[in-house]
């Protein structure tokens, strides 16, 4: 009798090994809520390295590129602002600007601010904006030692990227400076950019 009641307390659960798996349950929903959350982060940029930082609602056009435009440039810009300005701006409402990508200088670190899919308001024209996407790059026209290495390395491999993903040849007539952009008051990127250096970086990335 003593060993069948002893058998039984060994088979019930101690108020301990519950209150542990009431624990676990519920944590398990935090946890969950995490990896939905990383799995939101990781769907909300196109380009794979990209870390999200969304643009403001208020300065881009959701639209459903590249069925309802068709996407046949990438345009080159620079900022005149350092790169965690430059984010901020895209991200105030009352800017009306922003862009798709901005790379920053010193490592070449890409941030996605407006889906592929949507149109930026980069260009300052219409019709560029709805059929290219835009890349900034931190620094200033004048300044050419804020064109690294890493910047154009990784700015490259973004374009070489947009440009297999749409069918956009890699060439001076399909990647554009923002100052060839008719209508344009815009002068970037400048005369430091390489542009010879750039192209080449494209099609071989």
């Amino acid at each position: 009798m003593e060993r069948a009641t002893r058998d039984q307390e060994l088979a019930l659960p101690s108020r301990r090994g519950l209150l542990l798996g009431a624990a676990a349950l519920a944590a398990a929903p935090a946890a969950l809520l995490t990896a939905s959350r990383a799995d939101a982060q990781a769907q909300a940029v196109d380009y794979p390295s990209a870390e999200s930082l969304p643009a403001s609602t208020s300065n881009y056009t959701v639209s459903s590129r590249p069925s309802s435009y068709p996407v046949n440039y990438v345009v080159i810009h620079v900022t005149q602002e350092t790169w965690a300005d430059a984010v901020a701006i895209f991200r105030n409402p009352a800017k009306k600007v922003s862009a798709h990508y901005v790379v920053r200088s010193a490592d070449g670190h890409i941030g996605q601010c407006v889906r592929e899919k949507d149109i930026a308001w980069h260009a300052g024209n219409w019709d560029y904006n709805t059929r290219s996407i835009g890349i900034e790059h931190e620094g200033w026209v004048d300044k050419p030692e804020y064109f690294t290495n890493a910047l154009y390395e990784r700015s490259a491999a973004l374009t070489a990227a947009i440009c297999t993903k749409y069918g956009i040849p890699r060439d001076r007539e399909h990647i554009i400076g923002h100052v060839q952009v008719p209508g344009t008051d815009h002068t970037d990127p400048g005369p430091y950019w390489d542009w010879s250096r750039y192209i080449r970086m494209v099609n071989f990335a």
